[in-house]
């Protein structure tokens, strides 16, 4: 067994036990926990929508006990300022007497960030995330502020068809590696909920992973091989999806606007490294690259106004494009 395998196989333990300590509070989910935990280890972001009361915000808290890094809370509203985020230069007294301005950190000076339902913010407080998610660092005053690596971005949002919710603009929706959709639990699930939650008996994760290692995974991720002819179909659905395009499927000239951007190509590739890890396997396969496909892309297209009118999802036309293009090119 060669070095690289060694770790392949290291890596999974260390993934198990994380996903472990998460799911002795999270009950259910399980589709949620892995797309989270994959956004982590290719340092990427993650956006959870869901109607409140899912345990979305629960589930990054949780992360947040299972890994130590620092982490902060911003809890997204109408009145939230840029500067409640980023921080501001405030002015301060030295001890000469003479007044200086001070830089004051805000929340998002953090590891793990929770924007808790982020899409309750106005635009313009949203928008201050944007340089941070890509370049995981902050402008203030003509100073650029760097962020602890690892950074990481979970944001929480309401579905927009609730009151009090401002959509995110596609240049930020582009900057999240996945956006998972939490759904109701099921039956079981529920009365598991209850038994925890009600009885006391509420179980405490342990910490099991630090900055360091992590970043020491999302370097290793990258070594997965892709073959050519796999990393082709990946583009090839990221080319299914512009409109008019060569490669445009007749489900994408009828429902959309815009197509996915290469941010959703890196996603699809990167994701599917991950998938073949914990799969123990050292190559990418045209399977991992399907599953990776709805996560990583339903973010990142615009609908037109019939899809709108007919109340056609991302996820449906997703699934017809996945359908349409074939593994092998004709």
């Amino acid at each position: 067994m060669n070095e690289f395998e060694v770790q392949v196989q290291q890596f999974r333990k260390e993934y198990d036990r994380v996903y472990e300590e998460i799911a002795k509070v999270i009950v259910g989910h399980t589709d949620i926990v892995h797309g989270i935990l994959t956004c982590l280890f290719v340092g990427g972001h993650a956006l959870l929508e869901g109607v409140p009361g899912l345990g979305k915000t629960l589930l990054v808290r949780t992360l947040s006990e299972v890994l130590d890094l620092h982490f902060n809370r911003i809890q997204f509203t109408p009145d939230l300022m840029p500067s409640d985020i980023m921080g501001t230069n405030i002015i301060n007294e030295a001890p000469d007497g003479q007044r200086v301005f001070t830089f004051q950190k805000g929340p998002l000076f953090a590891q793990i960030v929770l924007a808790d339902e982020i899409n309750r913010a106005t635009p313009k407080t949203q928008s201050a995330l944007l340089e941070a998610m890509q370049e995981h660092s902050v402008t203030i005053g003509g100073t650029i502020h760097k962020l602890e690596e690892p950074f990481f971005v979970m944001a929480t949002q309401n579905p927009i068809e609730q009151e009090g919710t401002y959509p995110l603009p596609e240049a930020q929706l582009d900057r999240f590696f996945f956006k998972l959709v939490v759904n109701y639990s099921t039956r079981e699930e529920m009365s598991t909920i209850i038994d925890r939650t009600t009885t006391g008996n509420w179980p405490t994760p342990q910490k099991v992973m630090d900055g360091e290692r992590i970043r020491h995974w999302q370097a290793v991720v990258r070594k997965i091989f892709v073959a050519p002819q796999v990393q082709d179909y990946a583009v090839r659905l990221i080319l299914a999806t512009h409109p008019q395009g060569p490669f445009a499927a007749a489900v994408t000239n009828r429902f959309l606007r815009f197509g996915a951007s290469p941010r959703g190509a890196q996603a699809i590739v990167l994701a599917s490294k991950i998938r073949a890890m914990l799969d123990g396997r050292f190559n990418v396969s045209f399977e991992d690259v399907r599953k990776a496909y709805l996560p990583a892309l339903r973010h990142r297209i615009l609908l037109n106004f019939e899809a709108q009118a007919e109340n056609v999802s991302p996820d449906t036309v997703l699934e017809e494009i996945l359908g349409d293009v074939k593994e092998k090119p004709e």
